[in-house]
């Protein structure tokens, strides 16, 4: 169902519509006509309210996205043990420039993006990420279950949330975060 964001689209319709019976209108006369059709005095009342009704975001031509940390790492072994199969990240991708060249590669889970490099200076071992979650008691249940040896991350209540904090193989701490909403 069409509505009053629609308003272009269907001034356009109609257009085309009156070209195929022989009748020309312009465009602004278009535009007036629909906005008419919608209780609106001309144009540029509707056009405000369409531009009021578009995101914030959808107006910026700048759009920053989540970052993505880059994990050092030594041994992708180890690496994927950790990421994949106790995390429960999945590899989206992987790149060597050679056959025996060190691996870069992409991982993710629930929209969460991380890429693992094994080339020295693309990251120091030891970086920490903070990554706000939801579930996180759930994710912590799930990791307990999953006897990975080297690490039985808690359930840690801080100030702004509940927190899981664990370290891979490398130094590199990811401390996941379900943030409280404090009622003031």
């Amino acid at each position: 169902m069409r509505d009053f964001r629609d308003a272009k689209l269907m001034a356009k319709s109609l257009r085309e519509a009156l070209a195929e019976q022989n009748v020309e209108l312009s465009h602004s006369k278009a535009l007036e006509l629909v906005s008419a059709q919608f209780g609106y005095d001309d144009w540029n009342v509707l056009a405000e309210k369409i531009d009021a009704a578009v995101p914030t975001e959808r107006k910026d031509p700048i759009s920053i996205q989540p970052a993505i940390p880059i994990f050092r790492i030594f041994d992708v072994t180890k690496a994927m043990e950790f990421y994949r199969d106790f995390l429960g990240f999945a590899v989206d991708w992987e790149h060597r420039f050679a056959p025996t060249a060190p691996l870069y590669c992409q991982m993710s889970r629930s929209g969460m993006l991380i890429h693992l490099s094994e080339h020295a200076g693309d990251a120091s071992p030891g970086a920490r990420v903070f990554v706000p979650m939801s579930g996180a008691a759930a994710f912590q249940k799930e990791l307990i279950g999953k006897n990975y040896p080297y690490m039985r991350p808690g359930l840690e209540q801080a100030d702004w949330g509940l927190e899981v904090t664990v370290i891979d193989p490398f130094s590199n701490r990811i401390t996941f975060c379900e943030r409280e909403i404090k009622q003031s």
